[in-house]
C-alpha cells in the first residue's frame, strides 16, 4: 500500500501502491468530474501532462450516465481510456452543495437532483454500491460536509454520524469487495476527519477513524469558508493524530501556494478545479504567478506563457496566438490553458518530491512562493 520513503521536517515523500499502479506523492490528483476534464482534454492529454490520478465523482456520474451503466461497459477504467489510478469523491458534498432540497437522517439523505429534480437516497451503503460499479481504485467514504461557520453541538453530531457512516461504508465495501461480480476486487477506501475549525472535535476523529486501519485518510470540510491560516493552522492541529504510514489527503485544495503550504504540514494528497476552471477563464498558473491572458497586454506578445515550462502548449505557442482564441471565442484557447495548468501543477509535484528527497524542500518552497511574488 503506502510506503514512507523519507521526510524533510513534516513533510512526506511516499509511494501508494495500488491495483492501477504506483502512485509517487506528494500528488496532485486531476479533476474530471463527469469521467472528463473540462476543457477538451483527452485521457492521452493527461498521460503526456504527467497525470498520476484522475478523479471523478460519485454524485455526478450516478446520475450521467448512471453507475450502473459504466459497470455494463467494463468501469470508469475501459470507460474513459485511462489505465491509471482513479479516485472517486463519494459523492457527499454534492448532495449537500448541489441538492435543491435534502433531509439528513442516520440512514442517509434524501435529496432533489440538481439536474431534474427528482428524488433519491443516498447513504454509506449506497454511495459504496454506486462507486465500486463504477469500479474506481479509491472510494471515498460517504460523510456530511457542514458549512462554515457552523454551530459546536451541530458539528458534534455531524461528526459523530459520519463516524457511523465510515464502519457502513468500511463493512459494505469489504462485501462488495467479496463479490464474483465486482469489477475492482481490490477497491481502497479512505475515510474523512470532519470538525470545521474546532481543534479538539478534529483531533477526536481522527484518533477514532484512525483506529479503523483503512487504505488511506483525507481531511475534508476545509477550503469551504474558512481563512488560509486557519486552514494551515488545523492541519497542523489534526495530521500528527492521523496515521503517518498511510497517505493524508486534503480535499479541495487548492493554489500552488496552498500545495505548498500544507506539503510542509505533511499532506500528500491534493485535488482541485482551480487549475482547469481558472484556464477556462483565460489564467495560466506560472513561475512568476498567474496570468490572465484576456489582457490587452499579451496582444503582441510572442512568448510562451512561462519560458520555464516543457508542456506541450508552452513549445509551441505564444501568449498573443492564446489570448487572440479566447477573445475569438474559440475552445482551443481554453484547451491549451487547461492543458497548461494541468502541466504546471503536475510538474510542480514532480519538483516538491525531487526536494524532498534533497532535503531540500524549504529552499524549493521559498524560492517557488518567492517567484510567484515576483511576477513577469
Amino acid at each position: 500500500m503506502y510506503r514512507l520513503l523519507c521526510k524533510d521536517g513534516s513533510a512526506k515523500r511516499g509511494e501508494f501502491t495500488t491495483v492501477h499502479g504506483v502512485i509517487q506523492t506528494p500528488v496532485f490528483m486531476n479533476v474530471g468530474t463527469a469521467a472528463a476534464i473540462k476543457g477538451a482534454v483527452s485521457t492521452e492529454d493527461l498521460g503526456n501532462l504527467k497525470t498520476q490520478v484522475e478523479l471523478s465523482n460519485t454524485y455526478h456520474l450516478h446520475l450521467r450516465p448512471g453507475d450502473e451503466v459504466i459497470k455494463k461497459l467494463g468501469g470508469i477504467h475501459k470507460f474513459m481510456v485511462w489505465d491509471k489510478p482513479v479516485v472517486t469523491d463519494s459523492g457527499g458534498f454534492q448532495v449537500f452543495s448541489l441538492a435543491k432540497l435534502r433531509k439528513i437522517k442516520e440512514e442517509g439523505v434524501k435529496f432533489s437532483s440538481h439536474i431534474d429534480g427528482r428524488k433519491i437516497f443516498m447513504g454509506p451503503e449506497e454511495s459504496m454500491q454506486i462507486q465500486s460499479n463504477i469500479a474506481s481504485t479509491i472510494a471515498m467514504a460517504f460523510d456530511e460536509c457542514p458549512g462554515l461557520p457552523c454551530e459546536r453541538k451541530y458539528m458534534e453530531q455531524s461528526v459523530a454520524r459520519t463516524e457511523r457512516w465510515l464502519l457502513r461504508c468500511k463493512n459494505e465495501l469489504n462485501r462488495l469487495n467479496s463479490l464474483p461480480d465486482t469489477i475492482n476486487k481490490h477497491q481502497l477506501l479512505f475515510g474523512i476527519n470532519q470538525g470545521g475549525v474546532y481543534s479538539d472535535i478534529r483531533i477526536e476523529n481522527a484518533k477514532r477513524i484512525s483506529d479503523m486501519d483503512l487504505a488511506g485518510y483525507a481531511i475534508g470540510g476545509l477550503a469551504v469558508g474558512e481563512t488560509h491560516e486557519e486552514m494551515y493552522q488545523t492541519l497542523e492541529t489534526v495530521v500528527p493524530y492521523l496515521p503517518e504510514n498511510k497517505p493524508t489527503y486534503l480535499m479541495g485544495v487548492g493554489t500552488p501556494e496552498n500545495i505548498l503550504e500544507s506539503v510542509e504540514r505533511g499532506v500528500d494528497f491534493f485535488d482541485c478545479v482551480y487549475p482547469s476552471r481558472n484556464g477556462r477563464h483565460g489564467n495560466a498558473y506560472t513561475n512568476h504567478g498567474k496570468m490572465n491572458l484576456n489582457n490587452a497586454k499579451y496582444e503582441l506578445d510572442d512568448r510562451p506563457l512561462d519560458s520555464a515550462c516543457d508542456c506541450p502548449v508552452c513549445k509551441r505557442y505564444s501568449r498573443a496566438y492564446i489570448r487572440h482564441l479566447l477573445k475569438a471565442g474559440e475552445m482551443l484557447g481554453m484547451r491549451f490553458l487547461v492543458m497548461h495548468n494541468l502541466y504546471f501543477y503536475n510538474n510542480m509535484m514532480e519538483e516538491i518530491r525531487s526536494a524532498i528527497e534533497k532535503g531540500e524542500f524549504q529552499v524549493y518552497k521559498k524560492a517557488k512562493l518567492d517567484g510567484f511574488k515576483a511576477g513577469e
